[in-house]
């Protein structure tokens, strides 16, 4: 039996189709990536599946178990973590916990001892009379995770978890979802953070404008791109009219710009290079480096949807030379 499975799962606002027709099928103890830029619809996805809100058009199933026909049964199998924590910011940790637990109607004489096993796997024991509001950012993250879980759910939905936090709270956090994944919890996390997805997800699935693009494990989804060859290219201020430039080339299939760095995925190496060192000459910018690279899930995803990764990253929907495989 599947753990989560769509059939033509379709959600509208009025003229706005915020998910078109979706179909996915999740299997049991799988880190699902759901990877798209913001207004994708992949937050308005999550809801559909926990049972939040009701599909405009279509059927989505948790275990086997419709989640519109039978809601209540879906709830005690998933646990749901939003963008923005629904904790309370007046009671403490542990108080928190504690009044999830209860929404949940654990058992009495179990409540108090989950509740100290979660403050535990998530390093929050020291902060257990702590007050939510004066929690870090990363805490308060862990924290509200750990509330997801207070019940033992088999399915973990994860919106953006790691989105606003510092560097070292995001690599603590996606340890813990790893770890997560290794105790055998499904796990749905969307984000559009590609490196992310690639470093943590069995599959991901691309989501753009409310239509899956693609889905596959990452490196089924770079191998479409093995017949090309990545260029990584550093350029001192790259600017628009470069890119505009290079972009009429034949040989460069799509580009993306990490700050100085470019990365072109090209057809033939010899006429990509000649093509660039023209147009730096042409353009009086100086070029530091040229490397040739293995395709990434960047390339795929760029490559695959027309997006701009930059554009990503930022969390913002631009384009940039591209195309769909």
């Amino acid at each position: 039996m599947l753990a989560i499975e769509t059939h033509g799962l379709t959600r509208q606002y009025g003229q706005l189709t915020a998910v078109d027709h979706l179909d996915l099928a999740v299997r049991p103890g799988e880190l699902l990536a759901f990877l798209g830029p913001n207004g994708a619809g992949k937050t308005t996805t999550i809801r559909m599946l926990g049972g939040l809100i009701r599909p405009t058009e279509g059927q989505a199933l948790i275990d086997g178990l419709d989640v519109t026909e039978r809601p209540l049964e879906v709830k005690e199998r998933i646990g749901i973590v939003p963008q923005r924590s629904n904790l309370y910011g007046e009671l403490t940790a542990r108080e928190n916990l504690l009044f999830t637990a209860k929404l949940y109607d654990l058992p009495r004489n179990q409540r108090q001892g989950r509740v100290d096993e979660l403050l535990a796997q998530f390093s929050l024991a020291d902060k257990a009379n702590a007050r939510f509001a004066a929690l870090s950012g990363g805490m308060k993250r862990r924290l509200t995770i750990a509330a997801a879980l207070i019940h033992r759910p088999s399915i973990l939905f994860l919106d953006e978890p790691t989105t606003g936090l510092d560097v070292q709270s995001a690599r603590q956090l996606r340890a813990m979802i790893a770890d997560l994944r290794q105790q055998g919890v499904t796990i749905f996390l969307t984000t559009h953070l590609i490196q992310e997805a690639e470093r943590l997800a069995d599959r991901v699935a691309i989501i753009v404008k409310g239509r899956l693009i693609a889905l596959d494990s990452p490196q089924a989804l770079c191998a479409r791109c093995q017949e090309e060859t990545t260029l990584e290219i550093t350029i001192t201020d790259p600017t628009d009219r470069l890119l505009t430039t290079l972009s009429s080339s034949p040989a460069i299939t799509s580009i993306s710009r990490s700050g100085d760095t470019l990365r072109l995925a090209v057809t033939s190496l010899d006429d990509a290079l000649q093509d660039v060192t023209a147009a730096a000459r042409l353009l009086h910018i100086p070029i530091r480096a040229i490397r040739t690279m293995q395709p990434s899930l960047e390339d795929a995803f760029v490559r695959l949807t027309s997006l701009d990764a930059e554009s990503m990253r930022n969390g913002t929907a631009g384009n940039q030379k591209g195309g769909q495989a």
